[in-house]
């Protein structure tokens, strides 16, 4: 692997400047988007799902904890593997507590097919305390595009579905897979892809994970 060229302090700093007003357009560009993203219609969700998960069945409204936004990640583990997908299971290690996103009206969750009694001992031997449920007696996996049919059979793919709830109704805003959830692992890229964005209007911002007023 070639090392970049070695230059005078003053020869970096323009150079420097110059990448800077690229990545300036870029950031706009990507603000642009979010709102656009923002604008996106939404489909109400009038299927039952049933999930499985540590305190026994859950609906997809259970999975809000009764707040305003729900992320699910679409974590790649088959009925018949063994462990749970190597770069699912990095997304998972990168994503950070989760009082940050709660604390902005927003909960987390993850998804796989595999039954809850395979992704518990893998979920205690990676040391998480995320929400993780089943979806293997449902549909929920296919209807959302994170399971796909092709000539080999059922193939997973992983993906992040965005939901919003309007007290008892509940719709899908957005979703994104494969190299679309690049970046999408720290709080403002998770918060990008939901309907309510960043939420601004939040006046006292970030604080420590245990700060937050439950």
């Amino acid at each position: 692997m070639a090392l970049p060229e070695i230059v005078s302090r003053e020869q970096w700093r323009a150079a420097r400047e110059e990448l800077l007003r690229k990545e300036e357009a870029v950031r706009r560009a990507r603000e642009e988007l979010g709102a656009r993203r923002r604008q996106l219609p939404m489909v109400e969700v009038d299927t039952e799902y049933v999930f499985e998960g540590g305190d026994g069945k859950a609906t997809l409204l259970d999975l809000f904890e009764e707040r305003a936004q729900l992320v699910v990640h679409h974590f790649m583990f088959a009925p018949e593997w063994e462990t749970g997908c190597p770069c699912c299971a990095a997304f998972l290690d990168q994503l950070g507590h989760l009082a940050h996103l709660s604390a902005r009206n927003t909960s987390f969750a993850s998804v796989s097919r595999a039954p809850f009694t395979r992704i518990l001992p893998f979920k205690a031997r990676m040391g998480w305390a995320v929400p993780w449920y089943s979806s293997s007696h449902g549909d929920f996996n296919r209807d959302f595009e994170a399971t796909v049919e092709s000539d080999k059979g059922l193939v997973e793919r992983p993906g992040i579905s965005c939901f919003l709830r309007d007290h008892d109704r509940v719709f899908h805003t957005y979703s994104a897979y494969d190299d679309g959830l690049d970046g999408a692992c720290t709080l403002a890229g998770l918060l990008d892809l939901t309907a309510l964005g960043r939420q601004p209007d939040d006046s006292e911002g970030l604080r420590l994970h245990d700060e937050y007023d439950n």
